[in-house]
């Protein structure tokens, strides 16, 4: 499975109401360090199929939901679990990184 595309008119249903965790990756076209970690996020996707989602969110095109959650850099991850935000990184990381928050927040274990 590859990462999927959410909006601010998707957002409670695609993120707050998943049965599983997803991680919600806040990008803009523009913006060079998030298209650095496009790449590994496709692949932990792929990688973590079933156990957590990997959702996109433009913050150009959905601005509602980034400023309300008080996104003001990107690339911003944030881990929702049970409708609840449970965990957010600000700025780009290696794979190997991104996989060792998730399976810190015990989704990628």
């Amino acid at each position: 499975m590859s990462t999927v595309k959410v909006t601010d008119d998707t957002f409670q249903a695609d993120v707050l109401q998943s049965e599983t965790p997803v991680l919600v990756d806040f990008w803009a076209e523009w913006c060079g360090p998030c298209k650095q970690i496009a790449p590994a996020l496709e692949q932990l996707a792929a990688e973590l199929e079933g156990k957590v989602t990997i959702a996109k969110l433009d913050i150009e095109q959905s601005p509602t939901t980034p400023s309300r959650y008080g996104v003001r850099g990107i690339p911003t991850m944030m881990l929702f679990k049970g409708g609840q935000m449970a965990s957010m990184k600000v700025g780009a990381m290696p794979k190997q990184k991104i996989l060792e928050w998730l399976t810190e927040a015990g989704v990628a274990a």
